[in-house]
């Protein structure tokens, strides 16, 4: 029987089917599955924690549990107090729950602290054909290595840590082909493909599925780009993202702490070879192709990650957003009222008061370099405050190694310290009311980086451009 990349992981991890009906592809309920690893943090586990001390239960496997520090973490100087009485105690809690159960944690203290979804690969922790999970909806991220990874609820947390299993209903599989080579190479990013694919599919196009991302676009993508990729897959309603394994991923996995050594590392590379693929002429439930070779940089305009335009466009009217869609029209009025957008407006016109480079999306070495290449030698706008937060503490010092942070420094950037930030308003870095910011992160919803803040979704070079300039532009022109 020939199997999606999805079905032979789903399988390989299968304890138990539900109410099997034996004429059905997917069984009427629930799946009990194997879970390899998981990943922890200070927002989403606290109760989870509780509730094991509460029934007397254990963690099944600590060994298979990392845990860090990020949502709540202040960018600023680690040296400083934390302000917050609500993120200190998040904080606090976390590392005596790792303490108490035997898990590893990176906290701010620790050299690899950083975000979950970058420290997971950084650290080989993140593995081809494993299943992985996170209480966090961005867990999609690591299925740019072939994983099968997704976000879970607080409940769930718990399940996985006492059993190390989970209960699931098995997703459809949804196959995105991604044609065409990428023109002037370093204007055009894996941000730009992704949110060119929502603005196609739809915030729910990809309902309750399992993408997978297949292609000569693809495949031409260094790790760190199929990792934007694949974090992106939850804004058009998938369960999780998938990229076969190449040799671009087996080269990106060898050293790494958590990877298997060079000599097991060769066995397993040929297994996944084998095994890690779809197979040929196997059926999917939904195939969409999308050609990229005329892409121009997008941008978003309104409050969710399906309302973007080329930068060369200019803000969409409601009848042409909702094409007849009486409830996009509506969200469509609703999103140029709280943006205070025109239709109309060239989207080159609109000005804004921060520019945030960072968050899980975005936020690697190679996005810090992409950035950099417009900025050397260039002033950030007057009228802007912008910021550079790594993701990692392995990935701010590898960026001053190399000098990154003192050509953001030097033109005016402030160079921050590992975590989430103003990805979601979740601590001191956040947007005033009406501000706007061009951001690099996954999520332009209402309040998504502070109450009353107005984010436009960028690339990180088209994020440094409109720095400098105050205003957004066609980084096209700029190199």
């Amino acid at each position: 029987m020939q199997k999606t990349l999805f079905d032979k992981i789903w399988d390989s991890h299968l304890i138990k089917d539900i109410d099997q009906n034996e004429n059905a592809d997917y069984p009427s309920g629930p799946s009990l599955i194997y879970i390899d690893r998981h990943l922890i943090h200070e927002v989403t586990s606290p109760q989870a924690f509780a509730s094991l001390k509460q029934s007397g239960r254990k963690v099944r496997r600590p060994n298979l549990t990392i845990a860090t520090t990020d949502h709540n973490v202040s960018t600023e100087s680690r040296s400083l107090p934390i302000v917050d009485e609500v993120s200190k105690t998040q904080l606090e809690t976390l590392s005596r729950n790792c303490k108490e159960f035997g898990i590893t944690i990176y906290d701010i203290a620790s050299p690899d602290q950083g975000i979950v979804h970058v420290i997971g690969p950084e650290l080989g922790f993140t593995l081809p054909g494993t299943t992985i999970v996170c209480g966090d909806s961005h867990t999609s991220t690591h299925g740019a290595f072939g994983a099968l990874a997704f976000g879970i609820g607080t409940s769930e947390v718990e399940h996985v840590l006492a059993t190390q299993c989970l209960w699931l209903y098995k997703p459809k599989s949804f196959l995105i082909n991604i044609e065409g080579n990428l023109r002037k190479r370093h204007a055009i990013t894996s941000k730009d493909i992704i949110l060119n694919i929502i603005r196609k599919i739809g915030t729910d196009g990809g309902n309750g599925m399992v993408l997978e991302y297949r292609g000569v676009a693809i495949s031409g993508l260094s790790m760190e780009q199929r990792m934007t990729i694949c974090n992106m897959s939850i804004e058009g309603g998938a369960r999780a993202g998938l990229i076969a394994p190449d040799e671009t991923t087996f080269n990106y996995l060898r050293g790494r702490r958590y990877a298997p050594t060079d000599s097991e590392l060769d066995r397993m590379i040929e297994f996944w070879k084998s095994n890690l693929k779809s197979d040929e002429n196997v059926k999917f439930d939904r195939v969409q192709t999308i050609n990229v070779g005329e892409l121009a940089p997008q941008i978003s305009w309104g409050t969710n990650p399906s309302m973007v335009v080329d930068i060369t466009d200019s803000v969409p009217s409601p009848e042409q957003f909702a094409k007849s869609d009486e409830n996009k029209r509506k969200l469509a009025i609703r999103a140029l009222e709280y943006m205070d957008l025109e239709p109309g407006t060239p989207m080159t016109d609109v000005h804004v008061d921060r520019v945030f480079i960072g968050s899980c999306t975005n936020s690697r070495l190679e996005d810090l370099m992409e950035a950099s290449l417009v900025i050397k030698g260039r002033k950030v706008s007057t009228n802007v405050r912008a910021m550079v937060v790594p993701g990692s503490q392995k990935v701010k010092l590898q960026a001053e190694e190399i000098g990154l942070d003192q050509i953001f420094k030097d033109a005016g950037f402030e160079w921050r310290e590992s975590g989430c930030s103003m990805c979601l308003g979740m601590n001191p870095d956040i947007l005033l009311p009406g501000e706007r910011c061009a951001s690099t992160s996954n999520r332009n919803f209402e309040g998504r980086q502070g109450s009353g803040g107005r984010t436009h979704l960028v690339s990180p070079i088209m994020a440094a451009a409109c720095a400098i300039e105050g205003h957004f532009v066609d980084v096209r022109d700029w190199l």
